[in-house]
């Protein structure tokens, strides 16, 4: 069925050429066919397009100057809590670099260098991991753009690297056929360096590009902790200067380099409406001219529902959502972006986070944490390559794939909130997810069972399903298997020279 990005592109398409234009696209004011406007009933049309239904799994890197502070935990987030007395990374960097007067956050953009970076490489690990869309942190928090920006003198092309990391990232890649993402976390900028604090280098009006415009200091604790109101408004407001800044940022990305998705971090809420609609209709009618069928994920209450696709950082929907929707977590339990203690996740629970999202009509965005000069840690590279080694055999139950009846069955309860990932411990050998293509289903088991050799099935007993099942086909695996259904459920014999690793995937033919 052709989406509604698509009619939009035909249309649009059709009133360049009638027109005799090839640039500066506009859309005929008389045509049938009208572009998103910016208003909420307007960017209720919009429709997740397909190739982000059947992607599944995406990377990306955070990576800028908090890398490169070589502190210790959460360094995506040193720039901030290296201005907060008493906390370890303020410690950390007046043992290293000296007091936050004298050495501040801008001091370390020298010492990101990157000089070993290189595009190609990481695109060719993220094809080895098994990704269909991949792309850099565009903006952190930190007010440091990573494309050559003309409306932001701080930016990768222009020191540190002085290269246009975005570009680079975008051609490297498109080339291997993968959709290209770009993530936005400025809206954190506004109070996200103590400006009020004449104790630090924030107050320097050279940098007032870089630290974001000065509160007063009876902000500091609002904007710090982002006190809000009934109405879900952190105060103080953004003024309009900073909108605008913010605004013409994503212009400028989404200009220059037509992101496929355009993924925001939380906060975006502190904006007005107007701006927030703006930013999502400009996007949508830029990328549909373009050809794209564009994504443009949030998270609430940041947009209204139906208005572009649900993310939610570090934690999962409980059950099937009705829509295609997104988990952004971090290869790293500890942290987001490189650290000097930096611990992982292994293969197997990422995985396993994989299937259970997908079972649940989600995709999986990981981000992975480069070293400041450039270069993906070994034990990063080794775990993505697992990851795509296992999507290799398995992944016809994941690319393309859709929900079952439910999403699946076992002891594991998956935590709901915000963050809540990194308070869950795992699935277990009995947990069992769904996903289906055409009318093949699928069964993945998230481990060997925990007692026994036999994997039993209980949403598949002859007492709940109406079809026969013909046949049971292990992923990975050549020979026969031993299985058998009852009213107990589906029980499975696990061969004996099983040499498969993590999730074990079961291939069931029904008679439909």
């Amino acid at each position: 069925m052709e989406s509604l990005f698509s009619r939009f592109a035909n249309a649009i398409a059709g009133a360049v050429i009638l027109a005799g234009w090839t640039a500066n696209v506009c859309v005929n004011a008389e045509s049938p066919v009208q572009p998103f406007r910016p208003t909420w009933e307007s960017l209720e049309q919009y429709e997740c397009p397909e190739w982000f239904r059947d992607a599944k799994f995406g990377i990306y890197a955070h990576w800028g100057i908090y890398s490169a502070s070589m502190g210790t935990r959460n360094t995506d987030w040193y720039g901030r809590n290296m201005y907060v007395k008493g906390h370890p990374n303020r410690l950390f960097h007046e043992e290293t670099y000296g007091p936050v007067s004298e050495h501040g956050y801008k001091d370390l953009i020298p010492r990101f260098t990157a000089e070993k970076f290189d595009a190609d490489q990481w695109a060719d690990l993220y094809v080895e991991s098994g990704a269909k869309f991949a792309g850099p942190v565009a903006e952190h928090s930190d007010g440091f753009s990573m494309w050559d920006s003309k409306v932001n003198p701080f930016n990768a092309a222009a020191m540190g690297p002085t290269r246009d990391v975005v570009a680079e990232m975008k051609t490297a890649i498109e080339k291997r056929g993968m959709k290209f993402v770009t993530s936005m976390h400025h809206s954190w900028h506004w109070g996200w360096f103590p400006t009020w604090d004449e104790n630090t280098d924030t107050t320097d009006p050279e940098f007032r590009a870089l630290y974001g415009p000065i509160l007063p200091a009876t902000a500091q604790k609002m904007a710090l902790t982002g006190r809000r109101d009934n109405n879900m408004v952190i105060h103080p407001r953004p003024t309009p200067q900073f909108e605008e800044q913010w605004l013409n940022k994503i212009r400028e990305v989404v200009q220059g380099y037509s992101p496929d998705l355009l993924w925001f971090d939380n906060r975006m809420q502190t904006l007005t409406e107007d701006v927030r609609l703006k930013m999502a209709s400009e996007f949508y009618n830029h990328a549909i001219a373009g050809g794209q069928e564009p994504v443009l994920t949030f998270k609430r209450p940041d947009m209204k529902l139906g208005t572009g696709t649900v993310d939610l950082e570090r934690a999962r929907m409980p059950d099937i959502y009705p829509e295609p929707w997104l988990t952004d977590t971090s290869i790293s339990a500890s942290s987001w972006s490189y650290a000097d203690d930096i611990t992982y996740y292994d293969a197997n629970r990422i995985v396993d986070d994989l299937v259970d999202i997908v079972s649940k009509n989600g995709c999986l965005l990981l981000n992975i944490a480069p070293h400041p000069d450039g270069t993906i840690p070994k034990e990063q590279q080794q775990i993505l390559r697992e990851v795509g080694a296992w999507l290799k055999i398995n992944g016809e139950a994941i690319y393309g794939s859709r929900p079952w009846l439910v999403f699946g069955e076992g002891p594991s309860q998956t935590p709901t909130g915000h963050l809540a990932d990194q308070h869950f411990q795992g699935f277990q050998g009995e947990d069992i997810r769904f996903t289906t293509q055409g009318n093949t289903l699928y069964a993945i088991a998230l481990g060997k069972p925990t007692s026994g050799n036999t994997v039993t099935v209980h949403q598949l007993s002859s007492a709940l399903m109406s079809e026969t099942i013909d046949d049971v086909r292990l992923l990975g695996y050549d020979g026969s298997l031993r299985w058998q259904q009852s009213t107990e459920g589906l029980s499975i014999e696990l061969p004996s020279d099983l040499q498969l690793e993590h999730a074990f995937v079961f291939r069931i033919d029904r008679e439909m």
